[in-house]
């Protein structure tokens, strides 16, 4: 149990050390109860993501069912790709082009939440930054070097990293990123910015277990009949026990 506690610790302190070192982390606030946000989330990801990346394993009747939305208005809306309700979240792009336009297939969404963590999702969507080295033009706080273009660019804009150079302790010193400045601006605020990468990364949070909002339903039932439960045992206790005492 010693060796497995330490085990634990090296991990999570070696966890929380790489990400100091790669820069700052922005928190995500997911809340999976705020309906408007996911409907939100939703719109952006088919506008802005499902081009490229699918979410294979969400149905769009299933989605429009937990969020709120009649068949209707998820054709009208949400539906870009396919004409069938019941169709799940793919995309036309073939894997082959996008290995020659992109370097590698852009993955499917529908897990990267669980896979990733809400943390992640919001530094990678609020992290890109410019890097004329780059094929794309930018580079990622949370995904060096990664592969993808700053799809939202047209709503962010494009930021500059704010770098330090700091000394590790081999004494060799390198760039460390410290913040964003604003290089040019796009078509919402900071403010505005981060509400839709909150509305996006809690949409992703959603595919990535839809049965999570069932349980929030019937959650609150449960403790109710637990609670009852426990009131009808203490007075069963109560009955059979009154004569013993």
């Amino acid at each position: 149990m010693k060796r497995f506690a330490f085990v634990a610790l090296l991990a999570i302190f070696t966890s929380v050390a790489g990400a100091s070192e790669q820069g700052p982390t922005f928190r995500a606030h997911v809340d999976l109860g705020d309906r408007p946000s996911l409907q939100r989330g939703a719109r952006i990801f088919v506008n802005y993501c499902l081009s490229c990346h699918s979410a294979a394993y969400m149905r769009y009747s299933r989605m429009g069912a937990d969020l709120g939305l009649s068949d209707q208005q998820v054709k009208d809306n949400l539906m870009f790709s396919t004409d069938k309700i019941g169709s799940t979240m793919e995309v036309a792009l073939r894997p082959d082009d996008a290995v020659q336009w992109f370097g590698v297939a852009p993955p499917d969404l529908s897990v990267i939440a669980r896979a990733r963590g809400a943390d992640w999702l919001n530094t990678f969507f609020l992290g890109f930054y410019e890097d004329p080295g780059r094929a794309t033009g930018v580079n990622n706080l949370a995904f060096k070097d990664t592969a993808m273009p700053h799809v939202l660019s047209e709503l962010q804009g494009m930021q500059r990293a704010v770098t330090e150079t700091i000394t590790d302790a081999d004494g060799v010193e390198h760039e460390k990123i410290t913040g964003f400045e604003l290089a040019a601006p796009g078509r919402m605020s900071e403010a505005e910015y981060r509400s839709t990468v909150r509305d996006l990364v809690n949409f992703l949070v959603y595919i990535g277990e839809p049965a999570k909002l069932e349980r929030y339903r019937i959650g609150a039932w449960v403790m109710l009949f637990l609670l009852f439960f426990t009131f009808l045992a203490y007075l069963l206790k109560r009955e059979y026990w009154k004569d013993v005492h």
